[in-house]
C-alpha cells in the first residue's frame, strides 16, 4: 500500500485531484466505528424513550451502583444542546457509516470532506473527554454504552487523522509522519491506558469490593 500524498498531479491533467483515497483499514475503522456507535446510541435512545414513559423503568444497563446509565441519561450532562445527547450521535455516527462504506467500495473522497470528517471527530473527541470528566467526576457513574462510544469516537479521530497525514490532505514534516505511522498502535493504547486508569483509581473502592 503506497503511502504517498494523494495530491500529487494527475499525469493524465498535470492538475492536482481534488479528491483523496483512502485505505481500506481507513474504510473499516468508520464502518466498524460507525455502526457500533449508532447502535449504543440506539439502544440509549430506546432506553431514554422508555424512562420518559415509565419513571420506574430500569434500563438494562443499570448494572450497579457505579455501572449504570439511568441517571446519566436524565442528568443534565445528558441533554447538553437541549435535547438527549445521543441522538447526535445517530445522526452523525449513521453518516460515518455510510462513508465507510463509500470508502471500501472506491469512492475517492474529495479533500474537503476527509478535512471536514476530521475536525468533526475532533470535536467528539473533546466533547466525549468533557463526558469522561463529568462521568467520573461530577455524576460518579459509568454509562456501558456510552463507554462504547467514547472508545470508538477516539479512534475514528485517531485514525482518520493518520489516514489524512498518510495522504497529504494535511501536511506535516516527514519525520512526523512517520513517526506517527510507527507508533499509532502504541499511542493509541496508552490513550486508552490513561482513561482506564483514571476510571480504575476513580471507582478503586467499588472495583476491590469486587475481588
Amino acid at each position: 500500500m503506497s503511502h504517498g500524498p494523494a495530491l500529487a498531479p494527475d499525469t493524465a491533467t498535470g492538475r492536482h485531484p481534488r479528491r483523496a483515497g483512502a485505505s481500506r483499514r481507513t474504510g473499516w475503522v468508520m464502518l466498524l466505528a460507525g455502526v457500533v456507535a449508532w447502535l449504543a446510541s440506539f439502544q440509549l435512545t430506546v432506553d431514554d424513550w422508555r424512562l420518559l414513559k415509565d419513571p420506574s423503568y430500569r434500563p438494562p444497563c443499570n448494572i450497579s451502583p457505579v455501572v449504570s446509565c439511568g441517571s446519566v441519561m436524565s442528568s443534565a450532562q445528558g441533554s447538553l444542546f437541549g435535547f438527549p445527547n445521543m441522538l447526535l450521535g445517530l445522526g452523525a455516527f449513521a453518516a460515518v457509516a455510510a462513508l465507510g462504506v463509500a470508502v471500501l467500495t472506491g469512492a475517492r473522497l474529495h479533500r474537503r470532506l476527509w478535512l471536514a470528517l476530521d475536525a468533526g471527530a475532533l470535536a467528539g473527541v473533546v466533547f466525549v473527554h468533557w463526558l469522561i470528566g463529568q462521568s467520573l467526576y461530577e455524576l460518579d457513574k459509568i454509562c456501558p454504552y456510552c463507554a462504547v462510544v467514547w472508545t470508538v469516537t477516539i479512534a475514528l479521530f485517531w485514525f482518520v487523522t493518520l489516514h489524512c497525514l498518510e495522504q497529504g490532505i494535511v501536511p506535516v514534516p516527514r519525520g512526523v509522519l512517520h513517526a506517527a505511522r510507527d507508533t499509532h498502535w502504541m499511542l493509541l493504547g496508552a490513550w486508552y491506558g490513561v482513561i482506564a486508569l483514571l476510571v480504575l483509581t476513580r471507582f478503586w473502592e467499588y472495583w476491590s469490593s469486587l475481588l
